[in-house]
């Protein structure tokens, strides 16, 4: 069975940075382009980040272009998220995903809050 598994998640002042990690397990995680997504009360899922299956190429939504950074240990079956210069605006769940044989499969996400 495909699992999931985020944390680092937590409260930070803004300007401060957190790193999220996801484990995966169940599949092989190294020919799989992996997602970070967020979401926040009375809003729609957005999609933060993505990262191809060697970590060659991402993808930041335009929120978090120069803040955030996805990247990925292959050895060791995680994809982190480090965020950096964070904001209120970046309050959320935070959650790891990703598509397998054309199903979808979700962690179980992640707080982030960002008060001071």
């Amino acid at each position: 069975q495909v699992q999931l598994v985020e944390s680092g998640g937590g409260l930070v002042q803004p300007g401060g940075s957190l790193r999220l990690s996801c484990v995966a397990s169940g599949f092989t995680f190294s020919y799989f382009v992996m997602r970070w997504y967020r979401q926040t009360p009375g809003k729609e899922r957005e999609l933060v980040a993505a990262i191809s299956s060697t970590g060659g190429v991402t993808n930041y939504a335009d929120s978090v272009k120069g803040r955030f950074t996805i990247s990925r240990d292959n050895a060791k079956n995680t994809v982190y998220l480090q965020m950096n210069s964070l904001s209120p605006e970046d309050t959320a769940v935070y959650y790891c995903y990703v598509v397998k044989s054309q199903s979808q499969y979700w962690g179980q996400g992640t707080q982030v809050t960002v008060s001071s």
